[in-house]
């Protein structure tokens, strides 16, 4: 009987790529989500390829704690701390969300010493939304 044919890029057969924390990464985008109850911030390349996240309910936060600027602030530490050794120096900041971790963790971005090209509000909009439910009737 034949042997199988391995497979390109499985573990067995050992990997001829570079490891990830190899890359070097020159510029990057950095989304931050900012709820009311939590602050998400994920930085990935210009492609979309994520290269490091954080949040605050990770960074040890629990309960109402995870939606105030100070969480905020130290959920953008702990994800550019990751990548300011992989080299970026230019970012693009697309902000999403009401919350109160916004303009925190655009204040911690800046002090991180990132050049931040420039800074976009991506919050969703609805033009006329979903319709309203029905009047209550008591």
């Amino acid at each position: 009987m034949a042997k199988p044919i391995p497979k390109v890029g499985s573990r067995r057969n050992g990997r001829s790529s570079a490891r990830k924390s190899a890359r070097r990464i020159p510029k990057g985008v950095i989304h931050v989500q900012a709820s009311f109850n939590n602050t998400i911030i994920t930085v990935t390349d210009v492609r979309g390829r994520v290269i490091s996240w954080s949040s605050a309910g990770t960074c040890g936060l629990k309960g109402t704690r995870r939606g105030t600027p100070f969480a905020a602030q130290i959920a953008v530490g702990n994800a550019i701390r990751a990548v300011a050794d992989r080299g970026m120096q230019r970012a693009e900041v697309m902000i999403k969300g009401p919350g109160l971790g916004r303009d925190a963790a655009l204040r911690a971005i800046h002090r991180s010493g990132i050049l931040l090209s420039f800074v976009r509000d991506v919050t969703l909009m609805p033009h006329n939304g979903c319709r309203p439910p029905k009047k209550r009737r008591v």
